[in-house]
Order: C-alpha cells, then sequence, then structure tokens
C-alpha cells in the first residue's frame, strides 16, 4: 500500500508537470519579455504553500540574474509594500487565485504602477482578471487522496517557476562565470572565480635560483620552500626554465655527480607555465592533460617574462578546484 500510494503520487505529479508544456504559449513568452525589460526587480508574492514555493522562485531567480525578492502578502499588506515600485513586476502566486492576502494588495499594485504576472490555476479568477499576464499552472487533481493538501499544484507551480527563470536565463546570456560571482561561498564558486594568483606562492616562498648556480644549490631552494620545484632565471631574472624532483631523480639514475654542475645542465627549458590571471581551474587542467604524464607544479610568469610565483597541485586542491 505504501509503495502503491508513493507511486500514485509521483505518477499524479509527473503528468502536471508534462501538462504544462502546452501552457508555455505566447502569453508565456510575453510575460518573460516584460521581466526581460524591467527596469526595477521582481517581487515574488504567495501565501501558505505558494509562497514557499514562491520564496524558491525568487531565490532561483536572483541567483541566474534577475533581480528579484519574495514579499509576503500578508506583511505586505500592513506596510510592506513599500518595497514594490514603479519599475517592478509582481509574480503573484495562487492556485485558486482567490487568496484573500493576495486579492487585497491587487489593487495598491495596481496604484503603485508595477505589472502583475499571475502564475494562477484559474483564468476568471480575482486575480487571474487583474492581472497583465496570465501564467497557467492549474492541475487536473492534487495527489492527496482527500483533494485538499497542495502537492501536484505546488509540484507545477515550482516547475513553471523553474521554466520561466531558465528562459530569462537563456535570453541574457548568463553565464557560468556570472552564476559563480553569486555563489562565491560554494566549490562551484572556487572553480569559476579563484584565479592562479589568488592560490600561488609569491614573494619569499616562491622558489628562484640563477643561471650558473649548482644542482646542489638548486635542490637547497627547493626544499626550503617544499613545492618540489624551482624556477631558473637568467641574469636579468627572466624565467628560462625549470628543475624538479622529478628531473633530479631521473638525473640521478644516469649520473651521480652531476650535483655540483650548474644547474641549466638538467634544467627543463620548455617548461609549461601559466599566468597569475587565469582561472586556478585552467592551471588544475594543464597539470592534468600534460602527456605522457601529469605534472604537479607550475611557475606562473608575467607579461615580461618574470616568475612572479608557483602554483602546486595541493594548493588547487586545499581550495575545492576539483
Amino acid at each position: 500500500m505504501i509503495k502503491n500510494r508513493a507511486i500514485e503520487t509521483l505518477k499524479i505529479e509527473a503528468a502536471a508537470v508534462e501538462n504544462l508544456i502546452k501552457r508555455v504559449d505566447d502569453e508565456f513568452v510575453a510575460a518573460v519579455k516584460e521581466i526581460l525589460k524591467c527596469k526595477g526587480r521582481v517581487v515574488v508574492t504567495g501565501m501558505g504553500k505558494s509562497g514557499h514555493v514562491g520564496r524558491k522562485i525568487a531565490a532561483t531567480l536572483a541567483s541566474t540574474g534577475t533581480p528579484a525578492f519574495f514579499l509576503h502578502p500578508a506583511e505586505a499588506y500592513h506596510g510592506d509594500l513599500g518595497m514594490i515600485t514603479e519599475n517592478d513586476i509582481v509574480i503573484a502566486i495562487s492556485n485558486s487565485g482567490e487568496s484573500s492576502e493576495i486579492v487585497n494588495i491587487l489593487p495598491v499594485i495596481r496604484r503603485i504602477g508595477a505589472k502583475i504576472i499571475a502564475m494562477c490555476g484559474r483564468k476568471n479568477s480575482v486575480l487571474g482578471k487583474n492581472c497583465d499576464y496570465f501564467v497557467n499552472i492549474g492541475v487536473e487533481k492534487e495527489a492527496c487522496t482527500l483533494g485538499l493538501a497542495p502537492t501536484a499544484s505546488t509540484t507545477a507551480t515550482l516547475a513553471m517557476g523553474d521554466a520561466i527563470a531558465m528562459a530569462l536565463m537563456e535570453e541574457k546570456k548568463f553565464t557560468s562565470q556570472d552564476f559563480a560571482l553569486f555563489h562565491p561561498g560554494g566549490a562551484l564558486g572556487r572553480k569559476l572565480l579563484l584565479t592562479v594568483g589568488d592560490v600561488m606562492h609569491s614573494g619569499e616562498d616562491n622558489p628562484i635560483v640563477k643561471v650558473g648556480a649548482t644542482v646542489k644549490d638548486a635542490l637547497f631552494e627547493m626544499t626550503a620552500k617544499g613545492l618540489g620545484a624551482v624556477s631558473i632565471v637568467n641574469a636579468e631574472n627572466k624565467f628560462v626554465g625549470i628543475v624538479t624532483d622529478g628531473i633530479i631523480r631521473r638525473a640521478l639514475e644516469k649520473d651521480k655527480n652531476f650535483i655540483d654542475e650548474p644547474v641549466e645542465h638538467i634544467m627543463h627549458r620548455d617548461a609549461l607555465i601559466i599566468s597569475a590571471e587565469k582561472l586556478a581551474a585552467e592551471a588544475l587542467s594543464v597539470m592534468e592533460k600534460h602527456k605522457p604524464r601529469p605534472v604537479t607544479v607550475l611557475p606562473v610568469i608575467d607579461a615580461d617574462k618574470n616568475p612572479v610565483g608557483m602554483i602546486h597541485l595541493t594548493d588547487l586542491l586545499r581550495q575545492g578546484v576539483v
């Protein structure tokens, strides 16, 4: 019985969402276009379960490039209507279209001059008759066996809200970098906004030796800085190559007496490098895609070929750039 009820609920709600497809009509397009040219913000309002869904819709809009916030209709009736301006668009959510808290504030919204988009299940309702754009979120039946608890209707409303947000996102050419800008605290933000310059070891922590120094000198510098590599610079302090612990190990297999030789005898001249303004995620990609084997460290070089830092794989992993 439990499984059957659960399956039936999912079928009813899936059908409710699928039925929305034919509701994406010319009026839906007109509503989206109205939001696109809005000079203010989108104010989402709804009472009860519609309000909970409305909060999510407002949050989705805001995080995908459309300034939006949720306004509780009861609070709006007692002073918060001052948050709405004539440049705003109000998305009013009510399945019945008769919610008293919504109906009570419609005349004031009209007087303020804001446009109204109704997300409603009944065109002939008070809300349906007093809106600029009607988006039909009506359902044939609720999943609730009593036909009382909002279930399929709230699912349909949430899905239609996502449809509006995604249509706006597409029209605005909203990019992953834009998305990360509004999500700087999450892993996505770190991956998309963090630059090499934010992570690299610079100044005294940047391992560097000059051409003419011995391999031993390079090894001491490498050990002191703990990055497993050292940048090699010429007399003008311009980057000319790199020595890594792997290069030293391979040299040891061939010759045990190279340790006092000039470092340029074993340095890798055609080294992978990166600039400080590049995204940290790009540095990770460069490391992973190097053939025949991935590398774990990259010298950070500026436009004048000065080694301004060094970035290690562990630095990227520590920052969550994966």
